[in-house]
C-alpha cells in the first residue's frame, strides 16, 4: 500500500499545488486560458499522438474491447440519468449532466499520467481507445438529450452536424487519428521532431493536473448538493465495478487492459461536465461541486482500487479454470 501512495500521490500532489496555487494567487480564472490551450491542443494531442504511432496495428483494433468498455460506461450514463430523472420528475437537461457527472471521467486530464505510471508503457492503447469512444459517446448524448429535452432546439441535420464537428475536431481524437495512421503507415518523424513531441509529452500530465487544481480552487463550493450522495458513489464505485464485470464476462483481455479500464472508470467526474452545464445553462453550480467532490474523495478511492489490481484482489480471469 505504502509503494501505492508513493507512486500516485504526485500525480493529486499537483492538484493540491495547482489548488493551494489558486486560493493563494490573485488571478481571476481567465489567466488560465493559455495554459489550458497548451494542455488541450498542443501537449496531450502530442502524448497521444506519441503512444499511439510507435503501437503494432493489431493492438488498434481491439473491437471486442472497446465494445465492452463504450457499454459499461453507457450503462453507467443510463443509471445517473435514470435516478436524476426519477428525482427530478421528468427534468431532462439536469438529468442529462447527472448522468454525465456520473459517467465522464476526468481521463482526458488525469488518464493518461496515472495509468502509465501505474500500469507502464503497456497502457497506452487502452487509454487511447477508451478515451476516444467514451468521449464519442458523450459528445453524442449531450446534444441529442438536450435537444429531446427542449434545452436546446436543433433540427436533426444541425444536431448531427454539431455532433460530427465536436468529435472530428476533438484536439485528442485528432491525435489519436493521426497516431494510428502513422502506426499503419510505420512513419518515424525526424529527430527534432520526435524531440519535440517527448518534450511536449512530458509536460502534459504536470500542466494538466495543475490546471485542473487551480480550475477547482476558483470554483470554491458554496453547498452541497443531495445530489451527490448518488453521484459520487456512481462515479466513483459503481462505474469500474460495472466495467469489471462487463470486461471479465465479455473476456478474456490483457489483465493490464482491464486493470486500465478499471483506473479510468474510477478517476472524478471530469470538468469537462461543468462546461457542459455552462453552455446549456442547466445545473452549473452543482456541476463544479460534483467535480471538487470526486476530485477529493477519489484520492482515496483510486489509492485503493490500485491496490486491489497491484495485489491481485480484483481478478482479471475470475471465471477461467
Amino acid at each position: 500500500m505504502i509503494e501505492i501512495i508513493g507512486l500516485i500521490s504526485p500525480f493529486f500532489g499537483l492538484i493540491a499545488l495547482g489548488f493551494a496555487a489558486g486560493r493563494l494567487a490573485p488571478h481571476p480564472i481567465g489567466g488560465l486560458a493559455w495554459l489550458n490551450v497548451f494542455v488541450i491542443y498542443i501537449a496531450l494531442p502530442a502524448l497521444f499522438f506519441q503512444l499511439l504511432s510507435k503501437t503494432p496495428v493489431e493492438k488498434l483494433a481491439s473491437v471486442g474491447f472497446i465494445a465492452s468498455t463504450t457499454l459499461a460506461t453507457f450503462v453507467i450514463f443510463v443509471v445517473g440519468f435514470a435516478v436524476a430523472l426519477l428525482r427530478s420528475r421528468g427534468d431532462v437537461p439536469a438529468s442529462t449532466i447527472q448522468g454525465l457527472a456520473g459517467a465522464y471521467g476526468n481521463i482526458g486530464y488525469m488518464g493518461p499520467g496515472i495509468a502509465l505510471v501505474a500500469l507502464g508503457p503497456q497502457a497506452a492503447v487502452p487509454v487511447a481507445l477508451i478515451f476516444c469512444f467514451d468521449s464519442v459517446l458523450h459528445f453524442v448524448m449531450a446534444p441529442l438529450l438536450m435537444a429531446l429535452g427542449g434545452g436546446e432546439k436543433l433540427s436533426a441535420p444541425a444536431m448531427v452536424r454539431q455532433v460530427a464537428i465536436k468529435i472530428f475536431t476533438h484536439p485528442f481524437i485528432i491525435a489519436t487519428i493521426v497516431g494510428v495512421l502513422g502506426a499503419v503507415l510505420k512513419l518515424q518523424p525526424p529527430g527534432p521532431i520526435e524531440r519535440s513531441l517527448e518534450l511536449l509529452a512530458g509536460a502534459a500530465a504536470p500542466c494538466a493536473l495543475f490546471a485542473m487544481g487551480v480550475t477547482l480552487a476558483l470554483r470554491p463550493l458554496k453547498r452541497v448538493p443531495p445530489e451527490l450522495f448518488t453521484i459520487v458513489p456512481i462515479k466513483l464505485i459503481l462505474h469500474p465495478i460495472v466495467v469489471w464485470l462487463v470486461l471479465v464476462l465479455a473476456g478474456p483481455f490483457d489483465p493490464v487492459w482491464v486493470g486500465c479500464a478499471m483506473l479510468l472508470a474510477s478517476l472524478p467526474t471530469a470538468t469537462n461536465v461543468f462546461v457542459i452545464a455552462q453552455q446549456y445553462e442547466v445545473w452549473v453550480e452543482r456541476a463544479s461541486a460534483v467535480v471538487l467532490v470526486t476530485t477529493v474523495i477519489s484520492v482515496t478511492t483510486v489509492t485503493l482500487l490500485l491496490y486491489a489490481i497491484s495485489t491481485g484482489l480484483v481478478p482479471t480471469h475470475p471465471f477461467s479454470n
